[in-house]
């Protein structure tokens, strides 16, 4: 797949089934994501996958921190939150790892490990692969983040979901650039 052509028609595939994406293709989605901008060569993120069983530990996490954050939940929350995982064979959850530096502030470090979650979007769309990335109130929940290990200076910025697309994938938007470009200084 051509570059440009990447860059321009990678979309987000929210229908996925299995199989989940290959051993020898996970290597070069994690491969993609180590070579992002990286000031300082910080690598200032980790990747967490999650796939089988796991996704079902996953949601029973998801319904623990929604019951501490909302006690008076319906049951039908709460199984939308146990069924959220299972939406894809295989999730990669990016966690950012902030630390102090001189030269590198956390929010450049942020970015960088945004821009690893992206390069794995696209290395995913030029293999075939169908993902999606998530947030929602599940990133921010610390009962969430303990219940993966995370750290101190550690949050989860996503959850990729990856598989086989299931039926066709639509064709990427075509906005104009005019909009969001404008010149300065003349």
């Amino acid at each position: 797949m051509q570059a440009i052509d990447l860059l321009l028609n990678r979309v987000s595939v929210a229908r996925l089934c299995e199989p989940a994406p290959s051993a020898e293709q996970r290597e070069l989605l994690f491969r993609a994501a180590l070579r992002v901008p990286d000031h300082g060569q910080l690598q200032p993120w980790r990747f967490l996958t999650v796939e089988g069983q796991g996704r079902e530990r996953l949601g029973q996490l998801f319904v623990e921190a929604l019951e501490r954050r909302e006690p008076a939940a319906t049951p039908e929350a709460l199984q939308k939150a146990a069924r959220m995982p299972m939406r894809a064979p295989l999730l990669i959850i990016v966690v950012a790892r902030l630390r102090d530096h001189p030269k590198v502030p956390h929010s450049e470090q942020l970015l960088a490990a945004g821009c690893a979650a992206h390069a794995m979007l696209l290395a995913a769309h030029a293999q075939g692969i169908g993902a999606v990335w998530r947030t929602g109130d599940f990133s921010y929940d610390a009962h969430v983040a303990a219940g993966l290990g995370l750290g101190q200076g550690e949050q989860i910025i996503g959850f990729l979901y990856m598989g086989t697309p299931e039926g066709r994938v639509r064709a990427a938007p075509e906005p104009a650039t005019g909009p969001f470009v404008q010149r300065w200084g003349d």
